[in-house]
Parts: C-alpha cells; sequence; structure tokens
C-alpha cells in the first residue's frame, strides 16, 4: 500500500467548497424547512421564558452547523460542522441549567457523543493514510484501486483491511450521534430540554446526520461486504430494542423520541442493504411527522401547565381539537397509514430487506417488522391516553387548558401539510 500512496499527489493548497448535489438538496430542504418552523414555534411556547433570546441563538447554531455538515465536499467540513451539532445539542439540553438533570443529561450527551467523534476522527484518518487526500471525490475515484486485500493497515502486529476499517469507523460517528444501539443511552435524557428542542434535535438536525454522513461516504461500502452487514445489523437491532422500549413510556415526548429512534433505524438498515436513496427518502420523510408530534406534545405540555405524565391527562379531545387533529395526522404518518408521507418509504425499507436475500437482509427484515406493529401500539396509546380516555380526576389544570395560539398553530398547520403530502410529491 506504501507504492500505492506514494503514487498519490498531495496539494497542499486545499481549499473547501460546498458541494450542491441531489443528497445536498434534500438535506437543505429538511433542515432550512423544518428548523425554520421549529423557530417559529418556539417564538410562541418560549415566550414567557426570560431566557428565549439564549435559546433561539442555541437553535439558530444548531442549524448553521448542520448545513455546514451538509454542505461539505470533505471530511475535514464536515467534521467541523458534526462537532458543532454536538456543541449546540448539548447547549441545548442545558437550557434550563438550574436543573440538575438537564446538567447529567448534558454531560451524558456530550460524553456519548465523544465516544462516536473518536470514531469518526479514526475513520477520517484512516482515509487519509492509504489516499493521501481529504478530497472526496479523488477518494471515491480511488476506492476500487484500495478494496484489494493486501492494502491493509498494521496495529499490533495484526493486519487489517484498509477499507473494512475505514468503513466500520466512519459508521460509529453516525451511532453516537443517531442513537443507535450501544450509544443510545443519551436519548431518554435528552428530553430534559423545552419541547423544541426535542422537535430540533430529534427531526431536523443531530439525529440525521448520521444517517447523511453515511449516505454521503457511501461509494467505498460497497467492497467490504461485512461494513455493510455490521451497518445493517446496527440498524435492525436500534430499530428493534427503540419499539420494544417505547411501548412502556408515560412522558408524551419520550413516547415519541423511541419511535424517532426506531426510525432512524431504519434509515440506518436501508444503508446496510445498501440502498442510500431509500434511506435519504425515508429521512425527508420522516422530518415532518416526527416534528409534527413533538411540537403538537409541547402544545399539549404548554397547556397543561407543564405536566408531562399521560396518565395524569385524558378527555383533552374536546378541549384540545386543533392539537388532537395535529397529533392524528403526527401519529398516523410514521406507522404507515395509506397516502400519508410514511406509507411512501417505510414499507419500501422491508420489501427491500425481504427481496435481498442475504443473511443480513433477512435478519434486518425479521427484526424490522416488529417496530412495525409496535408504532401502532404506542402511537394509539398516546392518544388515547391523552385525548380520547376519560379525563383523569387527579389530572392538574384540565378545566383550564387552552389550544395552541395561532403563532404555535402556523408551524404545526405547515408540518402536518409536509406529513400529509412530502412523501407523494418526492415520490413524483
Amino acid at each position: 500500500m506504501g507504492n500505492r500512496a506514494r503514487s498519490i499527489r498531495f496539494d497542499p493548497e486545499f481549499t473547501s467548497d460546498p458541494v450542491f448535489d441531489s443528497l445536498t438538496v434534500v438535506m437543505l430542504i429538511v433542515v432550512t424547512f423544518a428548523s425554520s418552523l421549529v423557530h417559529l414555534y418556539s417564538i410562541s411556547y418560549m415566550s414567557e421564558d426570560p431566557h428565549s433570546p439564549r435559546f433561539m441563538c442555541y437553535s439558530s447554531i444548531s442549524t448553521f452547523f448542520m448545513l455546514m455538515l451538509v454542505t461539505g465536499d470533505n471530511p475535514i467540513q464536515l467534521f467541523l460542522g458534526w462537532e458543532g451539532v454536538g456543541l449546540a445539542s448539548h447547549l441545548l439540553i442545558n437550557f434550563w441549567f438550574t436543573r440538575l438533570q438537564a446538567d447529567k443529561a448534558a454531560i451524558k450527551a456530550m460524553l456519548v457523543n465523544r465516544v462516536g467523534d473518536f470514531g469518526l476522527a479514526l475513520g477520517i484518518l484512516g482515509r487519509f493514510t492509504p489516499f493521501q487526500t481529504v478530497d472526496s471525490s479523488t477518494i471515491f475515484a480511488r476506492a476500487s484501486a484500495f478494496s484489494e486485500p493486501h492494502n491493509s493497515f498494521i496495529f499490533c502486529n495484526v493486519r487489517f483491511h484498509a477499507i473494512t476499517v475505514i468503513r466500520i469507523s466512519l459508521p460509529i460517528g453516525a451511532v453516537g450521534k443517531s442513537a443507535q444501539i450501544g450509544l443510545h443511552t443519551r436519548l431518554p435524557d435528552a428530553m430534559e430540554g423545552p419541547t423544541p428542542v426535542s422537535a430540533l434535535i430529534h427531526a431536523a438536525t443531530t439525529a440525521t446526520a448520521g444517517v447523511s454522513m453515511i449516505a454521503r461516504c457511501s461509494p467505498p461500502s460497497e467492497y467490504p461486504p461485512t461494513a455493510l452487514f455490521t451497518i445493517a445489523f446496527a440498524g435492525a437491532m436500534t430499530s428493534f430494542s427503540a419499539a420494544t422500549t417505547g411501548i412502556l413510556q408515560n412522558d408524551p415526548k419520550r413516547v415519541i423520541a423511541y419511535p424517532t429512534r426506531s426510525q432512524l433505524g431504519y434509515m440506518i438498515l436501508a444503508c446496510g442493504i445498501p440502498n442510500y436513496s431509500v434511506s435519504v427518502f425515508h429521512l425527508m420523510n420522516h422530518a415532518f411527522p416526527k416534528a409534527l408530534p413533538f411540537s403538537s406534545a409541547g402544545s399539549v405540555i404548554h397547556a397543561m401547565s407543564d405536566e408531562q405524565d399521560m396518565r395524569k391527562m385524558g378527555g383533552l379531545a374536546s378541549s384540545l381539537p386543533f392539537t388532537y387533529a395535529m397529533m392524528l395526522i403526527g401519529s398516523l404518518s410514521p406507522i404507515g397509514f395509506p397516502f400519508l408521507t410514511g406509507f411512501y418509504s417505510k414499507d419500501v425499507i422491508s420489501e427491500l430487506a425481504y427481496t435481498k436475500y442475504t443473511i443480513s437482509g433477512n435478519f434486518a427484515f425479521r427484526l424490522g417488522s416488529v417496530p412495525v406493529f409496535s408504532t401502532s401500539h404506542y402511537s394509539f396509546r398516546s392518544l388515547f391516553l391523552t385525548f380520547l380516555a376519560p379525563t383523569n380526576p387527579f389530572g392538574r389544570d384540565i378545566l383550564r387548558c387552552h389550544d395552541a395560539p395561532i403563532p404555535m398553530a402556523i408551524p404545526l398547520i405547515a408540518l402536518a401539510f409536509g406529513s400529509l403530502s412530502v412523501g407523494y410529491l418526492a415520490k413524483v
């Protein structure tokens, strides 16, 4: 590998220009549209908080670094945006820093992300070692030349296939950012931040960064089958574990957070099949139906004077008819209800896994089928406990609760429109 590496010329005058391809277009639409609606929603939701300007600043930082991440044409710029998104996530989760649980959640999120970021850094260094460049187009063009077995790294007198090591190291970063199995422990505690944080992080920025990175670095993944099997295994296990855990939650934000992690597992699973276009399609379809339930849950929590236990709610359909309609749309779309956004991408992933006829494809299909039923269970369970069940006599402020004000309703309507039509429009 040394002779091959020396044959590649490294240009010290490195310049970075934004890349603008189909993946970038999709990510820009998702990030800018969803982030803008979350910002508008936050204006009303955080109006009574004396530190709302600081919150808007942190939200803008998150969006800025996510745009840097998705437009970078090399792993250096990608890594800068990657670290910036992690910093913004830490700041947003720890927004109410006077709460001990918020401090603990922010620290856990930072430490877990550091583990994933270490794997991403190793993958970037591993790419530079044989290719002697950080330009993505050059690396992709030369990937086939370095896929041969004799191109390897030697560590502790043990030889490792170079491309396989690189392609396994890079998804470790996605495991941390997208809360995949092994580095998923930060997800429940991330709900300690304000509700718009959950919509921003899990629907538009931090959680989707890992899927975007895997799709961006996909060409070398086609050579080592071990790397693809690892990605498919992690996605299937994440989807299964998150779906089964979400059944037992009583916090409305956590009930939505676990399905979000399950859908992220579907996206990673699609990358391991591999079918990156379907994975990105599901990412775009997932952004709106997940931002909508998070925002609707925030409207319910706001109306119930910060009550976050669904068992203390019930009978809110008559008091919050608009929020109930928005939550219903946001619950039907992720479960794949016909002709809504989730219908056009979720079933396609299962079909592709079923027709793969490989060990990884069969494994992904079998484990990926369980979340289909689990998602329907906890989606309708949350609707029933919050809106349709008999009013809980021990609930607080049920008689004084109010529906979403106009500044909060406008973003919800826009997200509902996306949840209804984006899948069909993108498919056409």
